[in-house]
């Protein structure tokens, strides 16, 4: 009969699945995802350390503890779900990198994917109702955060506006707010607005196409 040889290899690493490091990420992730839930369940009003505690099953002891007070648990959240940036972060990032790839029709998916994504993100209207109700400091750092992503995008266009009469900035400006106004009273409301409903693929396409203008007619004295 063959005993069984066996090997006793040093250099192999066992995978660490637990311990206080990863303890502490895990429960802090549990804290960040039950922020979420809170604000689907309850809405943002109802954002408080027992709640919290109560939908992940925790000390609510541990939102001062891991996070330092519930503000930093709820832009830890915030920053997590990328709230308030610009449209679709790879795109962005694309043109920051790479000014030579900016376009129109870059700017246009960029704004097509921030219009796209409020409709849908019923957790984004209630952020975006949050902001325009209250003064938080959570929402104004991640606020100061989007604008901080915009100037890296904005400090390699501004130069090419300098002759124009058109404002990139002004423009992007209105399109955006109105992204944020019309995806959040579409979904609040249900009813049309200007007797477009962006609830509809007929509405949105509508919108988009008509924001594809504006922003043509901004880059028409522009060479990119």
């Amino acid at each position: 009969m063959k005993k069984k040889v066996i090997e006793d290899n040093p250099k192999k690493e066992r995978k660490v699945t637990s311990g206080p490091i990863r303890d502490k990420e895990r429960t802090k992730a549990r804290m960040i995802a039950a922020v979420g839930k809170v604000i689907q369940k309850k809405g943002y009003h109802a954002l408080n350390g027992p709640n919290i505690a109560l939908e992940c099953g925790l000390n609510k002891a541990l939102i001062w503890n891991y996070f330092g007070g519930l503000d930093q648990l709820v832009e830890a959240y915030l920053t997590q779900k990328d709230f308030w940036q610009i449209g679709d972060k790879g795109v962005l990032e694309q043109m920051i990198t790479n000014p030579g790839s900016i376009s129109v029709s870059l700017i246009e998916e960029l704004l097509n994917s921030q219009f796209n994504t409020f409709l849908k993100d019923k957790t984004k209207q209630k952020v975006i109702h949050w902001g325009l109700g209250e003064k938080t400091k959570a929402l104004k750092n991640i606020a100061d955060r989007r604008e901080l992503l915009g100037e890296e995008l904005f400090k390699h266009v501004d130069s090419k506006f300098e002759n124009s009469e058109n404002d990139l900035r002004a423009t992007l400006a209105i399109l955006v707010s109105s992204i944020y106004y019309l995806s959040l009273q579409a979904k609040s409301t249900g009813s049309t607005f200007c007797g477009i409903d962006v609830n509809t693929e007929a509405g949105k396409e509508r919108i988009q196409k008509t924001m594809r203008k504006i922003l043509e007619q901004t880059f028409s004295d522009v060479e990119l």
